[in-house]
């Protein structure tokens, strides 16, 4: 397959990309536009990215809002009792159900690499074991990450250890944690420590649920980029949320952020749920109850944004498009002045991709897998303005997915 008329980011005029099977051939300049032949692909001056990326969503409560009872008070902390309550209802095919209707959501706004944390606070892991099953059953749309997600806890949680030992001997690729949930502090430094000597001995990645709190005295990050630091793990280790930070005061953060640096650390924030779940304890002034995205980058920090979750009992809305989180964390985290909006699409894509690890896997290159995508737009800020949507998206050298334009009509 040959693609032509393209745009690329970071690179001015138009390129011509050659697929060969499942990888990309060449990336070659074209001198002007020109009219397709024999099958070409015209990307008619759109940008070609590599796919967007999810690098962080809950696939096993996906379209769960509301079952039993919704979220009235709108906490983190009523999501999770809701939770508890539709757990204890779901079942195998339940939970491949909603997972598959939710991935051919995420393909269909171009998004081919995915992250999700499911819940293995549950004795029987049964959505650990239907979530396994949709990895290889959806491969040829995405590529998904499991993590061992400890929504309970680990410590406080009947024999939680041995839960997380458990999902990782299954299959899950992620070590995930929620310190800031756990009964104590001790428990709670407890809890990092235990997950990263798992992660260490098996040689799988981190994603921590870190200071998902406006509590400005919790201050498990320090814990984990501390680990991280001491054991050079920092490349393989996320901190997700860190919502905590926004409530930190700026003489604190001037010694965190650089311990931060050190560590080596990445962060996934996902600005639409925290602003919707925290601040909610705060009358006025209210905190905006998002991490310091813009803060974090700018000290040179790898920082991405995620969608968390898609109509379940933290967040009742969501429809798989990861360009309506970046838009309202772009705004959210006031990162509208022009440098950033240039660069924009860096938080969910390279960025997002340096988070789940996947190095040469990802990217618009020869050699690298042929994984694409067409976006209706010519760069970063015009996709971002229009909220441009995915026009073809390739996988593997095959086209998954065509959208043609909507039409619009004009009655006198």
């Amino acid at each position: 397959m040959k693609i032509i008329n393209a745009r690329l980011r970071r690179r001015e005029g138009w390129y011509s990309i050659v697929l060969d099977g499942d990888l990309i051939a060449s990336v070659t300049p074209q001198s002007e536009p020109c009219a397709p032949q024999n099958g070409e692909l015209d990307a008619e001056g759109g940008l070609v990215i590599p796919p967007l990326v999810e690098p962080h969503i809950h696939l096993d409560a996906t379209l769960t809002a509301g079952e039993p009872e919704w979220n009235m008070s709108g906490t983190l902390f009523e999501g999770i009792e809701r939770w508890g309550q539709r757990k204890a209802t779901i079942t195998h095919d339940d939970t491949k159900s909603r997972a598959h209707s939710t991935i051919g959501w995420l393909r269909d706004h171009g998004i081919q690499h995915v992250r999700t944390h499911v819940d293995v606070t549950d004795p029987s892991l049964a959505a650990l074991k239907a979530m396994l099953e949709v990895k290889e059953e959806a491969r040829d749309l995405i590529d998904l990450q499991i993590v061992a997600f400890p929504q309970e806890g680990i410590e406080s949680f009947p024999n939680g250890r041995a839960l997380m030992e458990q999902a990782v001997e299954m299959g899950a690729d992620v070590v995930g944690g929620i310190p800031h949930f756990e009964n104590t502090r001790d428990q709670g430094v407890s809890s990092v420590k235990f997950l990263m000597d798992l992660a260490e001995r098996t040689g799988c990645l981190v994603d921590v649920h870190c200071d998902e709190t406006d509590d400005p005295q919790s201050r498990f990050l320090e814990v984990l980029a501390e680990e991280a630091r001491v054991r050079d793990m920092g490349a393989r280790v996320t901190a997700s949320h860190t919502v905590a930070m926004g409530s930190y005061d700026n003489a604190y953060c001037s010694k965190l952020f650089r311990l931060l640096k050190r560590s080596g650390i990445s962060f996934v924030s996902c600005p639409t749920e925290s602003i919707h779940l925290q601040g909610r304890f705060d009358t006025w002034p209210k905190r905006r109850g998002v991490t310091r995205v813009a803060e974090l980058d700018r000290a040179g920090m790898n920082v991405c944004f995620g969608q968390d979750s898609i109509k379940d009992p933290w967040y009742p809305l969501g429809n798989g498009n990861i360009l309506r989180v970046l838009d309202a964390g772009m705004h959210i985290c006031q990162m509208m002045g022009y440098e950033d909006l240039q660069r924009s699409l860096d938080f969910v894509t390279d960025n997002s991709a340096r988070a789940m690890n996947l190095g040469e896997r990802y990217g618009i290159e020869p050699g690298r897998p042929a994984n694409l995508v067409i976006l209706d737009a010519e760069n970063d800020y015009e996709v971002l303005r229009r909220q441009a949507k995915a026009r073809i998206s390739v996988r593997n050298g095959k086209v998954i997915l065509r959208r043609h334009p909507e039409r619009l009509e004009y009655p006198h």
